[in-house]
């Protein structure tokens, strides 16, 4: 099933597949409802897959206003209720963790378990004593300059190297979907979620969910010392890492980001017997 939701300024593709329990993808800036072609296929089997687009990204309309993470979170509210799903579990990528960060935060008893891959969301990280976030520094010369060479080189710094090396074939499918969507409208997309890096760390210390944190050993993008330092203020939580992989884990390592994911969720529905 696929179809539009009209919001009162601005309009939500989105696409519904399979059955079982509920589980919504949120993309990244890079990304669309296409994102996830690697995803579906796994676990359509086992779930109710809900993929859609945020607004003002690809095949949606354009906006006249740059949305802010609380907008964002409101319209994945109104599409979770006009699809009639009482509770979800959520998979966020980069800016999708935005998103899903503020809906679990606003609609606790409706998620059933969340996942940030590659994302801390609208935590503010900086302000966390952690051991992990003394390497912040160095990570972001490194990450600045590796940037600067990839875009010297013609790669997205949100594929890395690695995937443009090994993987050429799926480098240029990702660059086919990040193109889809305006870049000067992701721009500024970027500078809105980045302004709104302000939740407390207590705020982030009272979900009381299952949480998977996954990140890339090599991204350029996300700082995976902050997922660490995220992971260290819910009780419980899991944190894992893709080895040899970038900002983009679920498309360039999707076998190994899949069966993660997958344990994660079943680990989730067993606790919940």
């Amino acid at each position: 099933m696929n179809g539009i939701l009209k919001r009162p300024d601005c309009e939500l593709y989105y696409e519904v597949t399979g059955s079982g329990p509920a589980l919504v993808f949120a993309h990244g800036l890079g990304g669309n409802y296409l994102s996830w072609w690697q995803q579906i296929p796994c676990f359509e089997k086992s779930h109710t897959c809900v993929t859609f687009s945020h607004r003002g990204f690809w095949p949606n309309a354009a906006v006249s206003v740059v949305p802010t993470p609380a907008v964002f979170a409101d319209d994945l509210a109104a599409l979770i209720d006009h699809l009639r799903l009482d509770d979800v579990s959520l998979v966020a990528q980069s800016m999708g963790g935005w998103t899903c960060l503020e809906y679990a935060l606003s609609h606790p008893s409706r998620v059933r378990a969340l996942v940030m891959a590659s994302s801390t969301g609208t935590l503010n990280v900086a302000a966390i004593t952690h051991v992990e976030t003394e390497r912040m520094k160095e990570w972001t010369e490194w990450s600045e300059r590796e940037k600067e060479r990839l875009r010297a080189l013609g790669l997205i710094p949100a594929t890395g190297a690695r995937m443009a090396e090994e993987q050429p074939s799926l480098h240029y499918l990702y660059r086919q979907i990040n193109d889809l969507t305006p870049a000067v409208y992701k721009e500024a997309v970027r500078a809105a979620i980045h302004k709104a890096r302000t939740l407390p760390s207590e705020k982030l210390s009272v979900l009381s969910l299952p949480f998977l944190l996954l990140t890339g050993e090599e991204d350029l993008v996300f700082p995976p010392m902050a997922a660490s330092a995220a992971a260290s203020l819910v009780p419980g939580a899991s944190l894992r890492s893709l080895s040899k992989t970038g900002h983009s884990g679920y498309f360039e390592r999707a076998g190994a980001f899949n069966r993660i994911v997958g344990e994660f969720l079943a680990a989730t529905a067993r606790s919940l017997r």
